[in-house]
């Protein structure tokens, strides 16, 4: 990057720049008639002075610009009176003011898209930076830090790139104008306005380095408090388990201390700056008023030229306090610029071409990775890799042994090209590794850490993450698409970004051994399955929705599923009493009121359960077949039943669970809205403590909850409810619920309950694990198992990972490798998270993959290494030996003891 803001916006924007400045200078001779023709209105057009009418306007009509005579009526001859001529102008004057006006709205709308455009280009290029940070600079920056550098940071840096060089020259212009204008009325008055500009320009850049060296002081405090805030949000956790949240709230507080007394004195030291700007600025009427109306009295200054210079000089204040505002703006852009690019400037940072670089040779590695005195420095200058020299196979697999901190985990990352050596060198299949581009490393190359990430998204989305390097086939856009896709190359040149297609597919197919996007999916469940994941693949796919519109095969397969399990329920007695089926005509005792009365899922939040009771539309039908009085009741009952059953319950007790419609908090409002009901006169209950007692009915399960509140009456009621909420819902409602049909798929419901068609029956031993071992049965009598563990791949996976288990971020982190089919698997520990079973389980997998490929794995324990064609010994950063496993744990001490260790 440059080293100054101002080399940055030459370097990149010098063809605009050049031309606001040129627009700038243009508008100029415009300006100054701005100010002339007012004075010709009161002195000539007004008053008279120095003119006979009638005039010809050929003659009057040349206006002296700097000397330069500017005729405006051209050859023509034009007689005219006085009124005429006085209209003239006031037209002319009004012209005027829209050329003004648009040169002003032209500058400003081009040096805003300039702007912009330039602030777009600077976070593209730290964003481009932070991805090739050597990894230890993450060691001492934080993402707190980083994140406001890129976005709320620079953010004023778009206005001053704008600014930066047609604002001088615009409001420069503009401000020399003025002061030649008032020049040329009078030297001596104009002289007495601006007679202390000279001192505003010698003092106030003194007070503004006071501010700005402030400013930068307040930014660094800034960042450090981003930093805090971000430290505490990951590690909440142990504050509540320690019991330290009074020590950082206050050493949060200590910090806004500091924050606050630096804002304290950059605001004192800019309110001092704006005092003498204003009071200096206000010297300048006083000089018109008394030197001018001296002047005017005397018969030496004609009256209008007082007024045109007064009006003048109220506008030169508009460009001097802008040019001073530029100048303290400069300044802060300066010192934003200057901390940002030696934050985003590390030592080892690699160049911009080990990114972009698309070689022409693609060809998979083979032959041998070698390594020559590989040496790595930790920032206190400890070698945590001590001059490695070796040479592997890449097909054989490799095992890596050693206690903590004897640098096997850093030496698969230096292997794996994401660290690079203080010395030494790497050199794969004949070529040197340092020479060699992401576009080589990071598709034949792939390292699994620990602490795999994963990313908001789809398990999809992670586990073909890896094989996006370039969009290889382009999207297919319509004529608007079309459009608005030029526009986007168009915007992302101007302003230095990518311009690929993000709708394009960008995934490499051939990598992962498929055709196309159908094939894709199988070899990604393929490598779950390698790993272990699976099973738990196939429960999200149960759990997860499709569109029967685009997938109306895999809908009909589910309907048919439907059909196989009520055939085996109906075959086997004891089967049949696990579920109880959707029926239109009948009261389902296993789901709720609401869900009965609605007799669907509800699309959206209309019909969201929480707020049945306050729903027009549901309160009509209750009151059409005569419920409303008797959910008043029935609601009055349950709530006197929650208060009797929990009041001198703890808040954990499991009653809370079993009756979820009532939660520990709500009950004192509950007990609170009981003493004031008269159960004589619940209708005379004000609006919001009906509703209140009326939500409580559309929550109760009979089979569930067994309060006896829906009887037999209540139930026929509600059927007739129920026939007439769908009979009579409003059009703009038909889409916020989805209706039960046997014969249809319900795309707002899952695939498991699209199966089930009913509720699984309260109070039957294990039901919810033998319905799903039946639905599974079904599943797989249908052959649907891998169809229904394909939706699972849509499963959102949460922010980094977060609906994921850690054993199963790790799982997915291993099975995005094993989707690339790396010519070179490097694992560092990878299995940490997981039980033996599993680890073991994985190892036999990836051995069986990886044999006649190189697999270089850092195990956590020795005796994993048992399986490996042979085995690294790693001790206090040096290769201590190497060998087969039989033979190291016999006779080397080193892995003796590692193994005793165990």
């Amino acid at each position: 990057m440059e080293k100054t803001i101002f080399g940055y916006v030459w370097r990149f924007s010098r063809r605009q720049q050049i031309t606001m400045t040129l627009m700038s200078a243009a508008s100029l001779p415009f300006l100054y008639l701005f100010y002339e023709v007012p004075k010709t209105i009161i002195n000539q057009a007004i008053q008279g002075l120095d003119v006979t009418y009638p005039l010809n306007l050929a003659e009057k009509l040349t206006f002296s610009v700097l000397g330069i005579k500017i005729p405006l009526l051209g050859p023509f001859d034009l007689v005219v009176g006085q009124t005429p001529y006085l209209f003239l102008l006031c037209g002319l004057f009004l012209l005027l003011v829209g050329v003004n006006q648009g040169f002003k709205y032209v500058i400003n709308v081009y040096k805003g898209l300039t702007g912009e455009r330039m602030l777009r280009r600077l976070r593209f290029e730290l964003y481009s930076r932070v991805l090739r940070f050597p990894l230890p600079t993450f060691r001492k920056m934080s993402q707190g830090e980083i994140i406001p550098m890129i976005t709320a940071e620079v953010e004023p840096l778009g206005g001053f790139i704008g600014d930066a060089f047609s604002l001088p020259a615009f409001q420069g212009g503009y401000l020399a104008t003025i002061l030649a204008f008032l020049f040329l009325q009078d030297w001596r008055m104009a002289s007495a306005a601006v007679a202390l500009y000279p001192l505003q320009l010698w003092l106030i850049p003194k007070l503004q380095r006071k501010v700005n060296l402030l400013g930068k002081e307040r930014v660094a405090r800034v960042r450090r408090l981003s930093d805090k805030i971000g430290e505490t949000v990951q590690g909440v956790q142990e504050t509540h388990a320690h019991d330290t949240s009074n020590f950082v709230l206050t050493d949060f507080s200590n910090q806004l201390f500091w924050i606050y007394g630096v804002r304290e004195r950059i605001y004192r030291q800019k309110f001092v700056i704006k005092f003498l700007n204003n009071s200096i600025q206000q010297l300048g009427p006083f000089c018109f008023y008394s030197i001018g109306g001296y002047f005017v009295i005397t018969g030496d200054l004609a009256i209008g030229t007082l007024v045109a210079a007064i009006a003048a000089h109220k506008d030169l204040a508009s460009p001097w306090k802008d040019l001073l505002a530029y100048y303290q703006m400069q300044a802060d852009a300066t010192i934003k610029y200057d901390q940002v690019v030696s934050q985003f400037g590390p030592a080892g940072m690699r160049g911009p071409e080990y990114q972009l670089t698309e070689p022409d040779d693609q060809d998979a590695l083979s032959g041998e990775l070698t390594a020559s005195n590989l040496t790595l420095i930790d920032d206190q200058e400890v070698p945590v890799v001590d001059g490695v020299s070796l040479r592997l196979s890449l097909d054989k697999r490799y095992a890596i042994v050693g206690a903590g901190g004897s640098g096997k985990d850093e030496l698969t990352l230096l292997l794996a090209r994401l660290l690079d050596p203080s010395n030494g060198n790497i050199n794969l299949g004949g070529r040197d590794a340092a020479s060699l581009p992401e576009a080589v490393t990071g598709r034949r190359i792939v390292h699994v850490g620990a602490a795999a990430f994963v990313f908001a998204g789809s398990i999809a989305d992670n586990l073909f993450l890896g094989l996006k390097h370039r969009p290889l086939r382009p999207a297919e856009h319509d004529e608007a698409g079309a459009k608005h896709r030029a526009v986007y190359v168009d915007e992302a040149r101007r302003s230095g970004n990518m311009d690929y297609d993000p709708d394009a597919d960008w995934i490499d197919y051939a990598a992962a051994g498929a055709d196309d996007a159908a094939a894709l999916r199988p070899a990604g469940l393929k490598a779950l399955s390698q790993i272990g994941m699976g099973d738990e693949i196939y429960q999200f796919g149960l759990r997860g929705t499709i569109d029967p519109q685009a997938r109306p095969d895999l809908a009909a397969a589910i309907l048919r599923a439907r059909v196989g399990l009520r055939q085996h329920m109906a075959a086997d007695p004891d089967l049949l009493v696990l579920v109880e089926g959707f029926d239109a005509a009948a009261y389902n005792l296993n789901a709720s009121v609401g869900e009965n009365l609605m007799f669907g899922n509800p699309v959206g939040n209309a019909f969201d359960v929480e707020h049945l009771a306050e729903h027009p539309y549901v309160l009509d039908v209750l009151a059409q077949v005569g419920l409303t009085e008797q959910f008043l009741s029935v609601g009055f009952q349950v709530a006197s039943t929650m208060v009797e059953l929990f009041a001198d319950l703890p808040p954990d007790h499991e009653l809370f669970q079993q009756f979820s419609f009532i939660s520990a908090e709500e009950l004192p409002d509950i007990q609170a809205l009981l003493q004031r009901s008269d159960r004589a006169n619940l209708a005379a209950l004000p609006d919001e403590d009906r509703a209140q007692l009326m939500s409580l009915p559309f929550k109760v399960i009979p089979a569930r909850h067994r309060l006896g509140v829906v009887d037999d009456d209540l139930q026929s009621k509600l059927l007739e409810a129920r026939r007439y909420f769908a009979a009579n819902l409003p059009d703009e409602l038909r889409s916020a619920v989805e209706f039960f049909d046997v014969e249809q798929y319900n795309a707002s419901a899952n695939i498991q309950d699209n199966i089930l068609f009913g509720k699984v029956a309260y109070g039957q031993a294990q039901a919810v694990d033998r319905v799903g071992a039946l639905i599974s049965a079904v599943i797989a009598e249908l052959d649907l198992h891998e169809v229904v563990a394909e939706v699972g791949l849509s499963f959102e996976v949460g922010i980094a990972g977060s609906r994921l288990s850690t054993a199963q971020r790790q799982k997915l982190a291993l099975a995005r490798a094993l989707v690339k089919r790396p010519d070179i698997l490097i694992l560092s520990e990878t299995t940490t998270s997981l039980d033996s079973a599993s680890q073991a389980t994985i190892m036999e997998a990836l051995l069986a993959e990886f044999e006649g490929r190189c697999l270089i794995w850092s195990v956590q324990r020795a005796s994993m290494a048992a399986g490996f064609d042979e085995v690294l010994v790693m001790r206090q950063g040096r290769l201590m030996e190497r060998g087969a496993y039989a033979d190291l744990s016999e006779r080397n001490d080193h892995v003796r003891e590692l193994l005793a260790s165990e």
